[in-house]
C-alpha cells in the first residue's frame, strides 16, 4: 500500500510565495507542508510515498535529493568529496517516488500517470496542502468494510473568522477559527482500490472530483469516511500563518508522531 501525494497545482491563491516554490513545498515552522503529510502517514506504518510533480516539481526533487545534507550537520572534506552525516535527528524511513506528471495535467490524469509504480490493490491518496489529526487505520478500516471504489475523508471546514461569545451584547470570549458545524467537504485523505484506474486517462485534462467521482458516486461507488477531528489546509496567506502559529506554540493538532 503506497500514498499517492497530488503535489502538481500552480497555489495560485498563495501569490508570491508560489512563484519560485510550490504549495507543497511553503514551510511550516522549518519544514515544507508536504513533509508534515507524510510524517501523518508515517504515524501509522505507510512509508512508501508517490509524489506526483508538476509545476515546481524540481525544488521537490532538490528537496529530497538534499534531504540528508538539509537536516543534518555535516563535515566535507574537500579533497576526496567525501561527506560525513551525523545524524542529529532522528531518520526517516521512506522510500519516496518522485514522478514528472506534467505541468498544466489535471488530478486524474497525474494519478493514471503514476499507475506503473502502484503495486498493491488498495492505495493511499492525498493533496499536498492540508493536515489533519486523522487516524489512518481507522480510515483503512472503514474503506475496507464497505463495497466501493474510493473513499474520500469527509471535514469540516474551518470558518475564515474567528467566532464570538456573547451574552446580552456583552463578549464572554473568542474563538480562532472555529470547525463550521454544517456542510462536508473532502478533505483528502482518499483510499482508493486499483480499479479507479480503469475510469482515468493520462490525457491533461482528466479530472478527478469532476466527472471520474461524480459518475463513480452516481453508481454509489464512492464512500465518505466522517473525519470528526481537526483538518486545515493551507490555501491562503492566512492559512500559512495560523499553521506556523500553532506550530510555534506547540498546538499543532495533526502531529501525532513522537520526535
Amino acid at each position: 500500500m503506497k500514498v499517492v501525494i497530488l503535489a502538481g497545482g500552480f497555489g495560485t491563491r498563495l501569490g508570491n510565495r508560489t512563484t519560485l516554490i510550490p504549495k507543497p513545498m511553503v514551510k511550516i515552522g522549518d519544514k515544507p507542508v508536504l513533509w508534515h503529510i507524510m510524517k501523518i502517514y508515517s504515524h501509522y506504518g505507510h512509508n512508501e510515498f508517490i509524489i506526483c510533480l508538476g509545476h515546481g516539481g524540481e525544488a521537490i526533487k532538490n528537496y529530497f535529493l538534499h534531504y540528508e545534507s538539509l537536516n543534518n550537520d555535516f563535515t566535507v572534506n574537500i579533497s576526496n568529496s567525501k561527506i560525513d552525516f551525523y545524524a542529529t535527528k532522528k531518520r526517516e524511513d521512506w522510500k519516496v517516488t518522485l514522478v514528472d506528471t506534467g505541468i498544466n495535467t489535471l488530478k486524474g490524469s497525474r494519478i493514471k500517470r503514476i499507475e506503473k509504480y502502484l503495486d498493491s490493490d488498495i492505495n493511499l491518496l492525498t493533496y499536498g496542502d492540508g493536515v489533519a489529526d486523522i487516524d489512518i487505520d481507522k480510515l483503512i478500516r472503514f474503506h475496507k468494510n464497505h463495497e466501493g471504489v474510493v473513499t474520500i475523508t469527509g471535514v469540516n471546514p474551518p470558518s475564515r473568522f474567528g467566532d464570538l461569545i456573547e451574552k446580552g451584547g456583552v463578549v464572554k470570549s473568542f474563538t480562532e477559527k472555529a470547525q463550521a458545524s454544517q456542510g462536508l467537504i473532502n478533505g483528502g485523505f482518499m483510499v482508493f482500490n486499483r480499479q479507479l484506474m480503469d475510469h482515468l486517462t493520462p490525457e491533461g485534462d482528466c479530472d478527478l472530483e469532476k466527472g471520474v467521482l461524480e459518475e463513480l458516486a452516481e453508481k454509489g461507488k464512492v464512500r465518505v469516511y466522517k473525519h470528526k477531528g481537526r483538518w486545515e489546509c493551507m490555501d491562503h496567506e492566512r492559512d500559512v500563518n495560523h499553521l506556523n502559529k500553532l506550530w510555534l506554540e506547540n498546538k499543532a493538532f495533526w502531529k501525532t508522531w513522537e520526535d
